[in-house]
């Protein structure tokens, strides 16, 4: 049971992640539709990109995020605060871990890199319509509410797969 929660703490994040787990899933998104180079993609090479990317964003974000916390309460954060803002804002890079997951399963030659691409921006759409639930479940939004916050999220997770196949087709 321990593991299927971690899992689903990779793939989905948690209820209280669910910004950052967005946030993270865009980037990564973006990240593979500007780095993809149609046929000419490496694998690893996009992997990193992505890795990269959105790790320096989520230490960009929680540095942004300590110096305004620091502001608001007068004074530096202590170590234990400055780690409690980078847990709260894991979700940003672990946003990645399935799609680079995904990438790496094409470089050892498991799936043809543009069949991977296209799974790991899939797999970044449905992780914005599920958080699109999430997030409908946690505000109370009911059928509507709910069929708009999935619909936002998965129309703005096609508009970078659009985009992708735009730049790589």
């Amino acid at each position: 049971m321990a593991v299927l929660r971690t899992l689903e703490r990779l793939a989905l994040g948690r209820r209280d992640s669910v910004a950052g787990t967005v946030y993270g899933t865009i980037v990564v998104m973006a990240t593979l539709a500007a780095g993809s180079k149609g046929d000419e993609t490496q694998p690893w090479e996009l992997a990193t990109v992505v890795g990269v990317t959105v790790v320096v964003l989520w230490v960009a974000h929680v540095y942004a995020h300590s110096l305004a916390e620091g502001l608001e309460q007068g004074s530096r954060l202590s170590v234990d605060e400055l780690r409690s803002v980078a847990r709260r804002e894991l979700a940003i890079p672990l946003a990645a871990v399935a799609p680079v997951a995904t990438l790496g399963a094409a470089e050892l030659g498991l799936l043809a890199t543009q069949t991977a691409i296209w799974v790991a921006l899939g797999l970044g759409v449905a992780a914005l319509g599920y958080q699109g639930v999430r997030y409908a479940a946690l505000e109370h939004l009911g059928r509507a509410g709910t069929l708009v916050s999935v619909s936002l999220n998965i129309a703005l997770g096609l508009a970078i797969v659009a985009l992708e196949a735009s730049i790589t087709h």
